[in-house]
């Protein structure tokens, strides 16, 4: 008890245990996606400004006669003032707007510039190949606490050419996560470039970009989940220490702990209670059995207040009454059957004995040299020894044994067939260990050597297949195929019929015998309904194949 009490509240704890943490990976996922629909949200409203900026009717009237050769004048440049200065009224974040002509010049604000010498030709390139998307460059290159994007202008009313460009300056706090409810959290946005956005975690942030699940910070374990946007790119990474997750885990390993010890103090004294109240009239009675080491046995009087107990004293008094009086008898008995053992013991073969004659005769065959022979007179006696040796204990086998003796039989049996008979074995080594009844195989060799390869004229080959069955993933097919004679269609169908006859009379000059107590012995090993027995196919002059399955795991021993 105190082990399946120890085992119900390991896996229980485990259990608990990680169910809580996928949930709150769940969760945490899920915070992790709203804080990325958010930063979706700041980089779409950023894109809106400067769509708004870059299709503003005076904007792009200024660069359409600036690309047709009438460049702006001071007071054109100069009313971009009020323009800007609008829409910097309703975004907060948005510290700076500067729009650049076609040839990069400054277009505003007043003071003269080139837009290469303010970001890298990259970036303005990469804002040529997007046409008019907006393009995020990171951190201002000339203040670190500001970040900047570049769009292109394309101009609507000549066809979307090009037109100039605009760039937008933000603080670095425009993409700034809420504050996170867990005590040590950490959030980190990256942009598609792998740079940190924007991050409550002090230090070097490139460790994170990893696809571990969990991450040691400061010798603790963290969290560690994130999700990509589709839109932009961009990653976000949430980390969450473990221990705020499992934070009432204790308080569970407590309350197994009590209801363990609890349940197995009550366990232990209903057991003492009816260990007792069954225990002690049995130990009396065996008391009481013990006189039969002494020559007699005595009858037990008592009862008891079970009613199986009463059974049992009951059950043992007829014993000791019918055992009293046959014991003369059965001694009797035995004298006689004693004597006539000993007179049958003397008249049996001792298998010791032929296989030690084997052995003889097969060191005298080597010794004169006749090498062939020897074997055939080894394979011999390792077939006898086989089949006859241990029948009760060694019923079942492994199928590499089988497969050997079907080998020695094959060896024994090219005596007489000489070059006519030709065998193949295809059977896996992964399968050698499945166990099946001794004999179960060699039988259906034998019918098909001496029926189908016998009876035919000129070579004759007997194949053995051993392999996965197609049909049952947990069963094994074997199949005997010959390329003999074959039988008949009615010849078949009596085999068949033969299979569900308590006693077969089946016989036709030996043929079907094997079969059927093959057969037989597969349904008496093999308790299952599933199991069909013995399959049979043949046709006259194309051969027979005689198949069944076993499965894998063995059958009832």
């Amino acid at each position: 008890m105190v082990i399946v009490l120890l085992i119900v509240g390991v896996n229980t704890y485990n259990w608990v245990s990680a169910v809580l943490k996928d949930n709150a990976e769940k969760q945490i996922q899920q915070t992790a996606i709203q804080a990325s629909g958010k930063m979706e949200a700041l980089y779409e409203q950023l894109e809106s400004l400067m769509t708004q900026i870059s299709t503003n009717a005076n904007i792009q009237h200024i660069l359409l006669h600036d690309v047709k050769g009438n460049p702006p004048s001071f007071q054109q440049r100069q009313s971009l003032m009020y323009l800007v200065n609008s829409y910097l009224a309703y975004y907060n974040n948005v510290d700076n707007i500067e729009i650049y002509r076609a040839d990069h010049k400054r277009l505003f604000p007043l003071h003269e510039g080139e837009l290469s010498h303010r970001i890298d030709e990259q970036w303005i390139q990469q804002a040529e190949e997007v046409k008019g998307r907006t393009v995020w460059v990171g951190t201002d290159p000339a203040d670190p606490n500001y970040f900047i994007a570049i769009k292109q202008i394309t101009l609507m009313e000549r066809w979307f050419s090009h037109g100039g460009y605009l760039l937008v300056r933000m603080k670095d706090n425009y993409f700034e996560f809420e504050d996170t409810n867990q005590e040590e959290e950490y959030m980190i946005l990256f942009d598609s470039s792998e740079e940190p956005v924007t991050s409550n975690y002090i230090g070097d942030t490139s460790k994170f970009l990893t696809n571990e699940n969990h991450i040691h910070i400061d010798d603790q374990e963290y969290m560690m989940v994130s999700h990509m946007s589709e839109k932009t790119g961009w990653k976000t990474i949430i980390l969450t220490p473990v221990q705020a997750v499992t934070r009432d885990l204790p308080v569970l390993k407590t309350a197994i702990i009590i209801s363990g010890a609890l349940g197995f103090v009550i366990y232990l004294l209903f057991s003492i209670f009816f260990s007792t109240m069954i225990t002690r009239p049995i130990l009396k009675l065996t008391k009481t059995m013990r006189y039969g080491k002494l020559g007699s046995l005595k009858a037990h009087s008592e009862t008891s207040s079970t009613y199986e107990i009463n059974e049992l004293n009951n059950t043992y008094n007829q014993m000791v009454e019918t055992m009293n009086s046959l014991i003369q008898e059965v001694y009797e008995k035995e004298l006689n059957k004693s004597r006539s053992e000993l007179k049958a013991l003397q008249a049996q073969i001792n298998p010791h004995f032929l296989y030690n004659t084997l052995d003889a005769l097969y060191w005298s065959l080597e010794a004169k040299g006749e090498e062939k022979l020897a074997d055939y007179v080894l394979d011999m006696s390792d077939l006898f020894r086989y089949t006859i040796s241990h029948p009760k204990e060694d019923d079942w086998v492994e199928l590499k044994e089988e497969i050997n003796h079907i080998e020695r039989y094959l060896k024994i049996m090219r005596v007489r067939f000489g070059s006519r008979l030709i065998w193949r074995l295809s059977v896996s080594s992964e399968h050698y260990h499945v166990k099946l009844p001794k004999l179960l195989i060699q039988p259906l060799v034998e019918n098909a050597i001496l029926h189908g390869v016998g009876n035919k004229t000129g070579p004759g080959c007997v194949e053995i297949i051993i392999k996965p069955s197609t049909n049952h993933s947990s069963r094994l097919r074997v199949e005997v195929k010959d390329n003999g004679v074959g039988m008949t269609k009615d010849t078949v169908e009596k085999i068949m019929n033969s299979f569900d006859m308590e006693e077969s009379s089946f016989d036709t000059n030996g043929t079907g015998m094997a079969i059927v107590n093959c057969n037989r012995r597969l349904n008496l090993y093999y308790n299952e309904s599933s199991i069909r027995g013995i399959t049979i196919h043949s046709s006259l002059g194309e051969g027979t194949t005689v198949s069944f399955e076993i499965p894998f795991k063995g059958g009832d021993q």
